[in-house]
């Protein structure tokens, strides 16, 4: 494992941020080396890991406009072992002033990144919820795409629109990028709906809807109010135990070739 992965779905609610902070520290459990990068200007990420957004010198933002390099950015978190770029409203500026660049201006992520791309084993990138000039610049620099989605009507409505964006960037700004997986989150198997689409998805993606199923769970749902992963939060836990199952996945994926989609 050495890669990018960005953790995006412009459909909000849908268990990214979730995901992204108990993957970065189930991944971290089995000894990977992790960086986990708030990308989203309502910086749950960062809150959900125990960091105060609004305390942090230098975060996502000043990362993007080159007020600093990404290692000066750069936070460990105290519960998961991993490492944070936090990010705070201030991001909402650095899209503004992203958006007024003529040239170069969905590289910026990508050239940040590059001098510390190989101190760590996976770096994950949580994604605002939208398919903005943030989410672009975390395509561009991803070499995947994580789709966390409940299973239900709209979502794979949704989907569809993110696939396409997803080849769009292939086609001409990263032709490296695929899809890492769809991850089915909140999912209760005692729901026809959640079944029936579910199906849906297997039969159109095949091996890239991972295995596991992330349930609804009230853990996962309280850990960020104290600021901790699941894992950390009650690691028996049904949710942390899924995204323990989640980390297994991917590694085992990883041992194999996996032909792009």
């Amino acid at each position: 494992m050495n890669r990018v992965i960005a953790v995006a779905n412009q459909k909000g609610g849908v268990g990214k941020t979730t995901t992204a902070v108990n993957l970065a520290a189930s991944l971290t459990a089995t000894k990977r080396r992790i960086l986990l990068i708030d990308l989203d200007p309502q910086g749950n990420a960062t809150m959900g890991c125990g960091i105060d957004k609004n305390s942090s010198s230098r975060t996502s933002c000043d990362v993007l406009l080159g007020d600093c390099s990404a290692m000066e950015a750069l936070l460990p978190v105290e519960y998961g072992g991993f490492m944070l770029m936090p990010a705070n409203q201030d991001l909402t500026a650095a899209e503004i002033r992203l958006l007024t660049m003529n040239v170069g201006r969905e590289f910026k992520l990508r050239s940040a990144l590059k001098p510390i791309r190989d101190n760590f084993d996976v770096i994950l990138i949580d994604c605002p919820p939208s398919l903005n000039m943030l989410t672009l610049n975390a395509l561009v620099a991803a070499n995947s795409v994580m789709v966390p989605m409940q299973c239900e009507y709209y979502a794979l409505e949704g989907l569809s629109s993110l696939v396409q964006t997803i080849e769009q960037i292939r086609g001409s700004l990263n032709p490296d990028l695929e899809i890492e997986g769809l991850l089915r989150t909140m999912f209760d198997p005692r729901n026809n709906l959640s079944n029936e689409v579910s199906a849906q998805l297997i039969e159109h993606f095949g091996d890239k809807v991972f295995r596991t199923m992330i349930p609804r769970n009230v853990r996962l749902a309280e850990a960020p109010s104290f600021g901790k992963p699941a894992l950390f939060h009650d690691k028996e836990s049904r949710g942390a135990l899924a995204y323990l199952a989640l980390a297994g996945e991917m590694i085992r994926r990883d041992e194999l070739p996996v032909a792009p989609v």
